[in-house]
């Protein structure tokens, strides 16, 4: 009966991770009350996972990544970027894969990308290079790089951590470093060679050509007697029936819409909205339609700019919310003309579309007002001319030192790893590298319970029995093909769940599975265990991983793009595994 409860949990867990209709913390909870109050856990078992060592070490380098970025240690990296003028595509890629991929190493792939999509842009429409051909790339080597040591992810620090659990010796520092340049290498080589051929060449048109903007502009006057005399602009009724107004033109002088400018008669409007809706209000609104279709410069001033803006944190505040609810306009002092998702432009009705991570954002605003989204570390701005905005010198090289000092004294086992990591992480709070408060909101509260709970339930899978049932039928049907074979085949299991489910925690569901099997065929489980946490990091058939969510939007691709640079590419990276994880870490 614990059997039949703990594999319909699982079914259950793989299902809600994969639909996201709830937060994967969320469901991770209610998965260990479910575990709880059916007696299959006690409370220690069930949350001794969030005390664990590899929880501190995760927690530590998300402060420590907060802090690099606070300084303005990471801008400078993407600064220098830009300092790159003469190189042809090919090279670039290169280039551009090498440097992210080396970073990767040591920090969350999606931290990585989200730092380097904007500067990668700018540095295409300075070589007049399509974004489209270097994104990707991007992407996939901020997934590989974190294949090359034990911090390279989370997934890596999350797996070694339930090794220790199963009483397995955990992964060092280094230990995977052979595999992990082995994967990248042959990933680099790939796109260069082949993957490339496979992007998509999409030419840089201006904004509003690209979201087919201008088909919605429309330039109206406001006559004699009209309702909107006197209304406030951002509160007027065409405010209200979802007609965004970008300007207004008084005396031949140029207004951006604020809280205080009111309407007076024969201003003109430029709005955003479709022509037959401005028909069927002409008449009650009091106002007489001028044009409907308008270039750029009726957009732009020298005062008043267009930018695409790319929400590049699952954990901003804004995802979840919609332009109105967020206040996003008297927030940001900004206009959302257009959102573009998955390769679709919306444009109906965006103030009630609830946005999401990787949602690029057309907005108009005054320069100063686009230049402090820089500030933000959920926000990033594509394509501009970058410069770091604050620049702590003394503090970032302290805490690139700190950060260098634990890596070397964790991976020469001087003292714990968790040690390390905590001393770097509090020492840069000490320094006044991160502010205190800034370091609990840069630490992933999300992954960590995901962690510690899924931790959890592969403890409740070993204590009911469930993982040895399902390793016994993995065995018996299996086993005539060989261990090599079952390796190959829990593999792509887990390939399979990283579409669908983030890395980790696909990897964390197989782990057990794949642990008890091992032992029942006499194999060396950790070699299974690594292999599981490696495939965990080939997610590069579909844009499910953050870090391809992220250029999805910027490089205007389309889901086919991934599949068909990414495909073959997972195939020769599955070979890889099934082909060295043997000879590195022997059956």
């Amino acid at each position: 009966m614990e059997i039949a409860l703990v594999l319909g949990l699982l079914v259950v867990a793989i299902i809600l991770f994969a639909t996201e209709k709830l937060s994967v913390d969320i469901i991770t909870l209610i998965l260990l009350i479910i575990l709880v109050l059916s007696g299959i856990l006690v409370p220690k078992e069930a949350f001794e996972g969030f005390s664990s060592d590899f929880i501190i070490i995760l927690a530590s380098i998300f402060v420590i990544s907060g802090a690099l970025r606070e300084t303005g240690m990471l801008d400078r990296i993407g600064a220098n970027l830009t300092t790159i003028t003469q190189v042809k595509p090919a090279a670039l890629t290169l280039v551009i894969m090498g440097i992210t991929g080396s970073i990767s190493a040591f920090m969350n792939n999606t931290t990585v990308t989200a730092l380097l999509v904007g500067p990668v842009m700018g540095i295409c429409r300075k070589l007049n290079i399509s974004a489209s051909k270097i994104l990707i790339p991007m992407a996939f080597a901020s997934i590989l790089g974190g294949t090359c040591t034990l911090i390279g992810t989370s997934t890596n620090v999350a797996v070694s951590g339930y090794l220790i659990q199963a009483k397995l010796a955990p992964v060092g520092m280094f230990e995977i470093l052979p595999m992990g340049l082995i994967m990248f290498g042959t990933g680099v080589l790939y796109i260069w060679a082949v993957g490339r051929r496979f992007l998509p060449d999409h030419k840089d048109y201006s904004l509003t050509e690209n979201y087919a903007i201008r088909e919605y502009l429309s330039e109206v006057v406001v006559v004699k007697n009209s309702p909107l005399i006197g209304q406030k602009i951002v509160t007027s009724n065409l405010s209200g029936l979802d007609i965004r107004i970008l300007k207004l033109i008084r005396n031949k002088t140029q207004y951006f819409p604020h809280p205080y400018l009111v309407i007076e008669e024969g201003d003109m409007l430029l709005v955003e909205t479709k022509i037959d809706q401005l028909l069927k209000i002409r008449e009650t609104s009091g106002i007489e339609i001028k044009a409907d279709t308008l270039k750029d410069i009726t957009i732009e001033t020298a005062d008043i700019q267009l930018a695409e803006v790319l929400i590049t944190n699952s954990e901003s505040e804004l995802v979840g919310l919609t332009i109105k609810s967020a206040g996003f306009r008297q927030r940001y002092g900004l206009v959302v003309l257009a959102i573009y998702r998955h390769g679709q432009t919306l444009r109906d009705k965006i103030s009630s579309i609830e946005l999401h991570l990787g949602d690029l954002l057309l907005v108009q605003g005054t320069s100063n007002r686009i230049q402090a989204i820089r500030e933000r570390h959920d926000l990033a701005i594509m394509g501009e001319e970058f410069t770091p905005i604050k620049y702590k010198e003394k503090r970032g090289l302290f805490t690139v030192i700190t950060f260098m000092l634990a890596v070397i004294i964790g991976s020469l086992e001087l003292a714990p790893l968790s040690i390390c990591f905590l001393m770097a992480a509090v020492l840069t709070v000490l320094s006044k590298a991160i502010p205190l408060e800034k370091a609990y909101t840069a630490i992933d509260w999300r992954l960590l319970i995901l962690i510690g709970g899924m931790s959890a339930f592969g403890k409740a899978m070993e204590k009911t029995g469930a993982s040895n049932f399902l390793a016994m039928h993995i065995v018996d049907l299996l086993s005539p093909f060989g261990t090599i074979s079952i390796l190959a085949g829990f593999i792509l299991l887990t390939v399979f769940l990283t579409q669908p489910m983030s890395n980790a925690a696909a990897a964390l569901v197989v782990l057990p599975i794949a642990l008890q099997t091992a032992q029942q065929l006499g194999a060396n489980p950790r070699s299974f265990g690594i292999a599981i946490m490696l495939a965990a990091s080939v997610s590069l058939v579909t844009p499910f991983e953050p870090s391809c969510i992220l250029v999805y939007g910027p490089g205007k691709y389309k889901f086919m793009d991934f599949f068909k640079t990414g495909s073959v590419l997972t195939l020769l990276l599955i070979a890889l595994l099934v082909i060295f994880v043997p000879i590195f870490w022997p059956f």
